[in-house]
């Protein structure tokens, strides 16, 4: 199964949207990057590694203005009609939701075979890839839901 076809299904699982947000909002982690690690069971750290530059690369080009975007789009606008704002802001999350599928495909193709890693190991040595660990107990959070 494809990264895509898998990250949809896992994020349709109850508890994942909200452990993925919380990882991306009150954390600093890439949920596209660590749902691709759970997928790749990556554990080797020269691979998380190419993987969390590529991921942090495409994330500051492309995936923080365009969230940026839609958020600002959320809030009413003094002199701009509020159905064409939302509008936009619909047209604008489909080219975010466009943009982390670009990054997973990216992350897909530089996959070899799966590494083995259990999904809590895979967030862990994912996350401490990226950068600042995030928390254990929001690691945790996301593989529960993940299943």
């Amino acid at each position: 199964m494809s990264l895509w076809d898998w990250t949809l299904k896992a994020y349709a699982r109850p508890g994942a949207p909200e452990a993925c947000l919380s990882l991306q909002d009150d954390h600093g982690q890439n949920t596209s990057f660590l749902l691709w690690a759970v997928w790749a069971e990556a554990a080797d750290p020269d691979v998380l590694a190419r993987a969390a530059d590529l991921a942090h690369r495409w994330e500051a080009l492309a995936l923080v203005p365009i969230r940026n975007l839609r958020r600002a789009l959320k809030p009413a606008f003094d002199g701009v009609d509020d159905g064409e704002r939302v509008r936009l802001r619909e047209e604008v999350k489909a080219v975010e939701l466009r943009t982390e599928r670009v990054l997973m495909e990216a992350l897909e193709a530089m996959t070899g075979e799966h590494g083995g890693a259990h999904a809590l190991a895979a967030l862990e040595a994912a996350s401490g890839a990226w950068g600042t660990p995030a928390p254990a107990n929001a690691l945790a959070a996301l593989a529960a839901a993940l299943g």
